[in-house]
């Protein structure tokens, strides 16, 4: 079975070497990477060319002409993954805040679930202890309460960014019809599996702060998440269907 990682970057040259290493280190047949780069000004699309011939033919890379939001990002990865004949598809940070030795737990419970969601706010989930406590509410708020309340979502962690999907999952989604783009377009996916019935599983991570460089999730980029949740709403209305939707509570490891 393959299983493609599609990461998204931009300007995360000092990290790319060192997860490239761990995740292609992973004790995980058919293994592979897909960097998708927009234009990084710190040459993060040049080492990822590097690497990409360094690592053959394990980690491909898709460079696009700028910098278009995560959104399309994900959705060019994904498709070109699935193109590619990938059984399972993994989105993640290049940040490290999503280790990559959780790949080992998600992946047994595939043959259960259609999606794995790596959570911070189900039981058992933690977030990084130099979070202050209003970050740590405000985060909680809005994905445990807000979303869940507009949108009729079950997920405790509707903007998590590490999830593993099967292939069938992201087939039956229909990627052409994802609208959203930057951080919001995790909530779409998350409605959008529940709406299509999927089987998901929030598994509970240690969520870590970003070890190198500059965060990209100013306030002004979450204000403008809040806002767009009622795109969402207006154009699919609130959650009818329910999803076959579990959560379990398993060890926490970083």
């Amino acid at each position: 079975m393959q299983t493609t990682v599609v990461i998204p970057t931009f300007n995360e040259a000092e990290n790319l070497r060192a997860l490239t290493e761990a995740l292609l280190a992973l004790p995980i047949a058919d293994l592979n990477l897909l960097i998708v780069d927009d234009e990084s000004p710190d040459g993060t699309g040049a080492l990822a060319d590097a690497l990409s011939r360094e690592f053959a033919p394990r980690l491909g890379v898709l460079h696009r002409p700028a910098k278009s939001g995560l959104g399309t990002a994900y959705i060019q990865g994904f498709l070109l993954a699935l193109q590619n004949g990938a059984d399972y598809i993994v989105q993640m940070d290049a940040d490290f805040s999503h280790s990559p030795n959780y790949l080992l737990q998600f992946l047994p419970q595939m043959e259960q679930y259609d999606v794995v969601v790596g959570s911070r706010y189900v039981r058992g989930g933690k977030l990084d202890e130099r979070w202050s406590f209003g970050r740590y509410l405000l985060s909680w708020w809005a994905n445990s309460v807000y979303v869940r309340l507009i949108l009729g979502l079950q997920v405790h962690d509707a903007t998590a960014g590490f999830k593993m999907w099967r292939r069938a999952a992201l087939e039956k989604i229909n990627l052409a019809q994802v609208r959203a783009n930057g951080y919001i377009f995790q909530v779409e996916m998350a409605y959008l599996a529940e709406q299509n019935g999927l089987r998901i599983l929030e598994y509970p991570i240690y969520f870590e702060d970003r070890r190198i460089g500059k965060s990209k999730m100013s306030m002004r980029v979450k204000w403008e998440a809040a806002s767009r949740v009622w795109e969402i709403r207006s154009r699919y209305g609130r959650m009818q269907n329910r999803s076959a939707y579990v959560t379990q509570q398993f060890p926490v490891t970083k």
